[in-house]
């Protein structure tokens, strides 16, 4: 075998980039964090970061999750955490003019969680916060500042987000994904309100209800009531064992 010299490549660079979703006042929300250095300093980004030489992507993703924004990934044969996430690889990126600075190859990273409070910003990153996919993804990928007009995202982030929405609407058509959304114990009124947010459709309270309590391994119910959401006790559930939902629960047509 001939003597490899890795000189005849041209180096580039690994990031990971994270598109952190949840549901904040029944509307889906992405972490966006404004960029603290060059390039493209002072503008809105999705939170990411340079991958370590002696780590892998799953942990380079997992890291920058906890600096930039204070979440933990959730790991699934674990008891669940309050500020767990669940992270998952949704693509790569590699155009050769993504980033100024030099060939940047990006993995992406999907992550999901329920209701949370205001992020913390962290590494690179100036400030933090949740901005609504609506007016993100309405704007081709532009963010409106409060008061600076308005400006794209760093990077190809607007093609990224567009791409971690998509998986998340589509995934939970198929699978039990929706209840990474929710706390450990919800209500089907709940997890109806998190389909209508990442599906931006209302939903008939009953057939919703009638289709989930149907769906096998879907729910489970605790033996417990809540009165949170007003009105009379509603039964709680939590996730149940299935990983993928039979029948499926297909998306309103638009």
């Amino acid at each position: 075998m001939p003597p490899y010299d890795p000189s005849t490549f041209p180096p580039f660079a690994v990031t990971v980039d994270l598109v952190v979703l949840t549901v904040r006042r029944h509307a889906l929300c992405a972490l966006v964090v404004r960029r603290g250095e060059s390039p493209f300093q002072g503008r809105w980004a999705l939170p990411g970061g340079f991958v370590r030489a002696d780590e892998d992507l799953g942990a380079a993703a997992a890291r920058e999750l906890v600096e930039e924004t204070g979440l933990c990934a959730q790991d699934p044969v674990a008891p669940a955490i309050g500020n767990g996430a669940h992270l998952e690889q949704l693509a790569t990126y590699g155009d050769p003019g993504r980033d100024p600075r030099m060939r940047v190859v990006s993995v992406a990273h999907l992550a999901l969680a329920p209701d949370l409070p205001a992020p913390r910003a962290g590494g690179d990153a100036h400030s933090a916060r949740w901005s609504l996919v609506d007016d993100l993804l309405g704007l081709e990928g532009s963010f409106v500042h409060d008061d600076e007009g308005r400006a794209p995202l760093a990077f190809d982030h607007a093609r990224i987000l567009a791409d971690g929405v998509e998986r998340a609407r589509s995934k939970i058509e198929y699978s039990s994904l929706a209840t990474a959304f929710c706390p450990p114990e919800f209500t089907v009124g709940e997890l109806r309100r998190v389909y209508e947010a990442v599906w931006g459709v209302v939903l008939d309270p009953r057939n919703f209800h009638r289709k989930v309590t149907g769906t096998p391994g879907f729910l489970v119910p605790t033996g417990g009531t809540t009165t949170r959401q007003g009105g009379r006790p509603a039964q709680l559930f939590r996730a149940g064992a299935a990983t993928v939902l039979n029948p499926p629960m297909l998306r309103p047509e638009a």
